[in-house]
């Protein structure tokens, strides 16, 4: 039900961004894809820093995770080059731009679906929702994308309203198979999986600042990553996280 709410929330949000965007100018419409550059780029580096810096008994800082994190962002942006994720993801949004004679879809599509799906509400949410059928967690993020779905359509457009669809899939599955999921859902590798997803969405913000061009889609791979480091340091007991 949590994840049905929140595909709704998306498609209503970006209807209304939709209409939004109908009235803005140009000018308007350019400083808004940069306050919003900037506030996702805010969220990615802050969810990166949570994510690696914890805090002892004492107080003292300690900071975690930089090994993964390069790993997962070297490997997986090679692999995602490799096999040209991006370039397909665009393709697609393309043939559907020409159909529909809707400009900017993948764009809107490829940045929406990430940031929606990235994070731990999505991942806890889902499971919980699952496993007691408790969809709190989710109804939250469901206002929370919402709001971000007027911003994202109103200035990326069209693409924005079709990024449901990943969140309904993505979501949907891990609530599906939450019973044999959670058990392998460890402290570690959540927060593992979170650091890199947060990384990607800080690409994100980089991107829409125009600093320079990140193709994110080909980060995706990065998010197994982390699985794979907590299958040998579960197996092995020999790689420290």
């Amino acid at each position: 039900m949590g994840t049905l709410v929140n595909a709704i929330a998306v498609v209503a949000g970006s209807l209304i961004g939709l209409l939004i965007r109908r009235g803005l100018p140009e000018r308007v419409e350019g400083a808004a894809m940069k306050l919003l550059g900037l506030s996702v780029l805010i969220i990615g580096f802050n969810g990166v820093v949570t994510s690696m810096v914890t805090v002892g008994a004492d107080g003292s800082l300690s900071s975690d995770g930089s090994l993964l994190l390069i790993a997962s962002l070297v490997i997986g942006g090679v692999s995602g080059e490799l096999w040209e994720i991006d370039d397909k993801l665009t393709r697609m949004g393309k043939r559907i731009e020409e159909r529909f004679g809707k400009e900017g879809f993948a764009k809107g599509f490829i940045n929406g679906s990430l940031i929606y799906c990235i994070g731990a509400m999505a991942i806890i949410g889902a499971l919980n929702d699952g496993l007691t059928g408790d969809s709190s967690i989710l109804y939250i993020k469901s206002a929370l994308d919402f709001v971000c779905s007027i911003i994202l359509a109103s200035t990326l457009g069209f693409g924005v309203l079709f990024s449901a669809l990943p969140v309904a899939l993505y979501q949907g599955g891990i609530t599906l198979f939450a019973g044999v999921l959670s058990p392998f859902v460890s402290d570690a590798l959540l927060g593992g999986i979170c650091m890199v997803g947060y990384a990607i969405v800080l690409c994100i913000g980089i991107n829409f600042l125009e600093f320079t061009t990140i193709r994110t889609a080909n980060l995706l791979p990065a998010l197994a990553v982390p699985v794979a480091w907590q299958l040998l340091h579960s197996c092995a007991g020999l790689i420290v996280i």
